[in-house]
């Protein structure tokens, strides 16, 4: 296995990792090595999230449970009266 080394990691980044890795019940390294495993896995899959653009993000984040169907509604007349005449 390789060691590697990250310096100059700000303040609010390290709180950042540390509470995730709380969550997570990791240690802060463990949960460093996961982030770096999940990012390069979704990369790798061809997966990853482009800044910006939600409809990549929420299929990125349903599609590895299955995805998610949605009932849509059958659209309706949205005007129920005559619109005024301007003659």
């Amino acid at each position: 296995m390789t060691t590697i080394t990250i310096r100059n990691v700000d303040d609010e980044l390290k709180e950042r990792l540390k509470a995730r890795a709380s969550e997570h019940g990791r240690s802060m390294e463990a949960e460093a090595r996961e982030i770096l495993r999940e990012v390069l896995e979704r990369a790798k899959a061809g997966t990853t999230i482009v800044p910006g653009n939600m409809g990549d993000a929420i299929r990125a984040i349903v599609e590895p449970v299955g995805g998610l169907e949605l009932d849509i509604p059958p659209r309706s007349r949205v005007r129920t009266r005559k619109l005024p005449s301007f003659r």
